[in-house]
């Protein structure tokens, strides 16, 4: 399994093309109808609601993108569609009227956020609502997860779908969630072909790091994530095949 050859070509938009000032929020329909008009790749995140839909969100949590309080998985998939979202004349959208909206315009790299709390085994709904949400698609997509029980579970529900590991230096200054010996384990990227990944999204500043190569000498493509500089960006592309960017256009 390769990862789809669009989503090494253009660079990706780190929760679609958002610019809160333009009145475009991170992982909003607008957002990403402005990363389709642009021709670039999209990166979007999926959270879990309450009755087993595959949300498009980055936070665990509602408060720092709408006017709503409390855990995004405890509101039902109507409930969250009813959400304005700050700064956007916009709702909290469903995966599936994503896909329909891209509708394989553009590739799609999709990050299965962490529903255990600590990068362990509790995972197993959200994998599946969102591979359920792919049945039917045509375009160009991927699946990745900071958590490899994440992966290990869509090589289960949907092997033929290209999937692949967000990794990092996980200083554990950065990371106060995990524990430190859950942060040792994962900065080895121990798990690459245990899950079948053929990618790695990588943490820009740490692309040196000497396992970065070694998965990429066997043949796993490597994005790297987040640029926010033409500089930064051309940095990352001495080790990196593509980038995952914002503030700036790629």
């Amino acid at each position: 399994m390769m990862i789809p050859a669009a989503l090494l070509s253009r660079p990706i938009a780190h929760r679609a093309l958002h610019n809160r000032k333009a009145g475009r929020v991170e992982n909003s329909m607008a957002a990403i109808k402005a990363a389709i008009a642009a021709g670039y790749g999209i990166e979007i995140d999926v959270q879990l609601s309450s009755d087993g839909h595959a949300m498009v969100f980055h936070d665990d949590n509602l408060d720092r993108l709408t006017a709503q309080t409390g855990p995004v998985r405890a509101r039902s998939r109507a409930e969250l569609e009813q959400i304005p979202l700050k700064d956007d004349t916009g709702t909290i959208p469903a995966l599936g009227d994503v896909l329909a909206l891209v509708a394989g315009q553009v590739p799609l790299l999709i990050e299965i956020k962490d529903q255990d709390g600590n990068m362990g085994p509790d995972v197993g709904p959200l994998e599946t609502a969102t591979c359920a949400a792919l049945a039917d698609y045509t375009g160009d997509v991927a699946l990745m997860s900071f958590n490899p029980h994440s992966m290990a579970a869509c090589q289960n529900i949907a092997p033929a779908i290209a999937r692949g590991l967000v990794t990092s230096a996980y200083d554990p200054v950065f990371w106060p969630e995990l524990t430190p010996a859950v942060c040792d384990h994962l900065r080895g990227i121990p798990d690459h072909d245990r899950v079948g990944a053929c990618f790695i999204s990588h943490e820009a500043l740490d692309l040196a790091r000497p396992r970065v190569a070694q998965i990429k000498a066997a043949g796993a493509s490597v994005l790297c994530w987040t640029i926010r500089s033409p500089e930064a960006e051309a940095k990352a592309r001495e080790i990196a095949d593509n980038v995952t960017f914002e503030g700036y256009l790629a």
